[in-house]
């Protein structure tokens, strides 16, 4: 869904907020309702009333950013055990609908929409190079191949649907992370993207939150208490509508880059998603 063009954030695009540190004080609206969360304090796969896995490709056999990966419903690379979930990327030779990739990973899609609101994810990224996870939501009105919601809420496409990735890390430099947004101009159709970074350390070996909060008159994206990047939410823009979450980790691709010969598996961790309204 992250086409080339997201690249074009290299130049334009890495106009951040700083590293400013907000409180809950500083924050414009205030949401204490919890209305989905997963804590994975249970053991196997995860919880189906929660989570749709997204499994077929949807370009004639192979996935969007010239991602190496075949993603799967398999308890191999998605489980949840010791209070949390696993999402492994492995490489192993798999054929899916007449398409082998020498890669495997999950794509998980909430089973849950939200107009506005906080999501917080708690989590652990790979360490690999080649790797590329994701915390990220499209509008349901997308009807992309073989996501949860079909063409239940319409069916725009992308980028009318709007895109926001909350998180997204490189193959390439693991000690920063990425929030980038994606739409489709409502009233000209024309692409727009905008987006920062900010530095995590040790992000794969401790755990830190990513957030996102969301209302009407802007979307601010956060790595623990520091604001990423904040994009005002104009009525030119698609981010007043029902929204779901994706949870993945791509192999290689315009943000994986090469995938070393020795890479044998690497796991995306996660604590925990809460979303409060």
């Amino acid at each position: 869904m992250r086409t080339f063009i997201l690249l074009f954030f290299i130049f334009i695009g890495l106009i951040g907020q700083g590293e400013a540190v907000y409180t809950s004080q500083d924050r414009d609206t205030e949401f204490r309702t919890l209305v989905f969360a997963d804590e994975f304090e249970y053991d196997g796969r995860p919880d189906s009333q929660k989570w749709h896995h997204q499994i077929i490709p949807p370009n004639n056999g192979r996935w969007h950013n010239d991602e190496l990966q075949h993603y799967t419903d398999r308890e191999d690379n998605s489980y949840v055990s010791e209070g949390t979930l696993k999402i492994k990327a492995i490489k192993e030779q798999y054929s899916y609908n007449g398409s082998t990739k020498e890669y495997t990973s999950a794509r998980l899609n909430s089973k849950f929409i939200f107009t506005y609101g906080r999501v917080e994810v708690r989590a652990k990224l790979p360490s690999s190079a080649g790797t590329w996870p994701a915390i990220w939501t499209l509008g349901a009105n997308v009807n992309e191949t073989g996501n949860y919601y079909g063409n239940q809420y319409g069916e725009v496409g992308w980028p009318l649907s709007g895109e926001i990735d909350i998180m997204e890390q490189t193959g390439w430099d693991k000690n920063k992370t990425i929030s980038h947004f994606h739409w489709g101009d409502l009233k000209t159709k024309e692409y727009r993207n905008m987006g920062g970074e900010t530095t995590v350390r040790n992000a794969s070996n401790e755990y830190h939150i990513y957030s996102m909060e969301w209302d009407s008159v802007s979307i601010k994206t956060y790595v623990d208490d520091t604001l990423v990047f904040e994009l005002p939410n104009t009525n030119d823009k698609p981010y007043n509508h029902e929204h779901y979450l994706i949870l993945n980790i791509a192999i290689g691709g315009n943000l994986g880059g090469d995938v070393p010969a020795n890479f044998v598996e690497d796991i995306f961790e996660i604590d925990y998603v809460r979303i409060y309204q």
